[in-house]
């Protein structure tokens, strides 16, 4: 049987280079490919693939989320496609059987293929080993908190100390990053991304759209139905949803 397989990448240019390197590949039957996550979730629940090459950063749901909002059994095995290595470990604790990093070359892309052919041969059977699944997440060193943020602007690299941010509000696609009253930086991250990646006893998410560092934080008002406004020792004032409330106590507040 062949693996019925989905390509989710929001920019074309590599969804063809993906659909090149598996044309007239007889394991292969091309299913489906998705420029977002919320295309790529109706896909997964359509058509069931066996294996997905699926893109980390993506408007709408990236690739994590898009994991988190399918509900198909088995899950189909996965190859993240990604610029960024900063979310290898994040991809192989979701057992992802490989990490594809942009740039790559066919010789690379053979190889993930493979492993991924395997798994999808054993994905649904009980002689699937754990030492297979757990593979690579072996070969990942330990998680280090992130100090630091290196941001391109204006043809620079910006670096900027996580514990000088005072703020982060989502921007679409991307997210900006707050320095007390400075000018902020636009990073292309969504903002659920960015949150897995800061420290969580310095940061707190307190809406769909804002992250705050909690050393920032000057004083809390509560308002109507639950939420707080939240003033920064900047002057800065920002709103805490009633879905947040259970991060009061990261706040102070019992």
């Amino acid at each position: 049987m062949k693996a019925r397989t989905i390509i989710v990448d929001d920019e074309q240019l590599a969804r063809e280079r993906l659909r090149q390197l598996l044309a007239n590949r007889p394991e292969i039957e091309l299913v489906g490919e998705c420029a977002d996550g919320r295309e790529a979730v109706a896909a997964i629940k359509k058509e069931s693939p066996d294996l997905i090459f699926l893109d980390v950063q993506m408007p709408e749901l990236d690739g994590f989320a898009v994991l988190e909002a399918t509900d198909v059994e088995p899950m189909p095995v996965i190859v993240f496609v990604t610029a960024h290595d900063k979310f290898a470990l994040r991809a192989f604790e979701v057992q992802a059987v490989d990490y594809l990093l942009k740039p790559f070359d066919r010789e690379r892309f053979e190889s993930a293929l493979r492993r991924a052919l395997e798994r999808v041969k054993h994905r649904s059977g009980p002689e699937r080993s754990e030492a297979e699944a757990g593979t690579l997440t072996e070969m990942q060193p330990p998680a280090k908190p992130l100090e630091r943020l290196a941001i391109k602007a204006d043809g620079r690299i910006i670096v900027v100390k996580t514990a000088d941010i005072a703020w982060i509000q989502s921007a679409h696609n991307y997210v900006e990053i707050h320095q007390d009253n400075k000018q902020a930086h636009l990073l292309r991250e969504n903002i659920g991304a960015i949150e897995a990646r800061l420290p969580a006893d310095k940061f707190a998410r307190i809406s769909r759209s804002v992250i705050i560092n909690v050393d920032r934080v000057k004083e809390l008002e509560p308002l109507y139905y639950g939420e707080y406004t939240v003033t920064l020792q900047n002057g800065q004032r920002l709103t805490l949803s009633r879905r947040y409330r259970h991060k009061l106590p990261q706040l102070g507040v019992g």
